[in-house]
């Protein structure tokens, strides 16, 4: 299903250039070995062994039922394995949902062989901490919420100091959480006054998340997290984001085995990946 929603990425448009361009000619050796959909996330394995993963957009796919729309959605099924990262690569700016979540997933991967071939510089990379652990909440601080970030929202009730979260679909938020929720149609009003902005990584996916970076103030502390956002940052530092918190995969196998069984980030972390958090250098 084509979603002319979907917004271009200058984010992605550089970072797989930094890709292509650290690698060289080794990239056209490079397939993909395994791939899984999963529920929640999707993921992949290298034939370098190296894994990546990303959300789901099952949300963005309501015609995925079976009939004929089920395969536009996924029109590449039963031929994702020994297809070239760059075809893949391809796919990470598509505007069909599912064929850019496995592109954005094999994008993760070739980051994290390029970090192993020491082709990066420029950040600081702290592997096993939260990077939601390191937002400032001091007590005059107004943060600003975007996606229903389940952790972090139970650390902003807890607070009991005003906050807003905007998010596309409320069923995902508690009846506590709804008091704070604020339409994405007031998206423009409500992030330019927010001293933190904390950003789900799905909004990679949508192509929300560069229009919500302008409209963040130069002293905003903003924080994009989740294992969407686990590519290399240069493209996210320059555009103000301060802190990202994505995931590196330890075990891959085991990693696309708790996908398959329609595990989530809570089923990954502590046995096939850990959190890192990133920032600038």
């Amino acid at each position: 299903m084509l979603n002319e929603r979907i917004n271009p990425s200058k984010i992605l448009e550089e970072t797989i250039d930094f890709v292509k361009n650290s690698l060289k000619e080794n990239i056209n050796n490079i397939t993909v070995e395994r791939a899984v959909i999963g529920i929640f996330f999707s993921g992949v394995i290298l034939s370098t062994g190296h894994a990546g993963i990303s959300a789901t957009p099952i949300k963005e796919i309501p015609e995925a039922v079976c009939c004929p729309s089920s395969a536009r959605s996924m029109p590449n099924a039963g031929h994702l394995t020994e297809r070239s990262v760059l075809k893949y690569l391809n796919d990470a700016t598509s505007k069909i949902p599912m064929k850019k979540a496995m592109g954005i997933a094999v994008l993760s991967a070739l980051s994290s062989y390029c970090r192993e071939m020491e082709l990066t510089e420029g950040y600081e990379m702290e592997v096993g901490v939260d990077a939601l652990e390191r937002v400032d909440l001091r007590d005059d601080t107004y943060p600003v919420l975007i996606g229903a970030i389940g952790p972090f929202l139970r650390v902003l009730k807890k607070r009991k100091k005003p906050f807003s979260i905007i998010e596309l679909d409320t069923r995902t938020l508690k009846a506590d959480e709804l008091p704070f929720y604020v339409p994405p149609g007031k998206t423009g009003e409500i992030v330019p006054k927010a001293d933190v902005l904390v950003i789900t990584g799905t909004t990679l996916l949508n192509g929300t998340l560069e229009e919500i970076l302008k409209l963040a103030r130069h002293d905003t502390q903003v924080v994009v997290v989740g294992p969407t956002a686990s590519i290399l940052p240069h493209a996210f530092f320059k555009r103000g984001v301060d802190i990202l918190g994505g995931d590196i995969i330890t075990h891959p196998q085991k990693m696309l085995e708790t996908l398959v069984e329609g595990g989530s980030g809570y089923h990954l972390y502590g046995h096939s990946a850990e959190r890192v958090m990133v920032t600038k250098k």
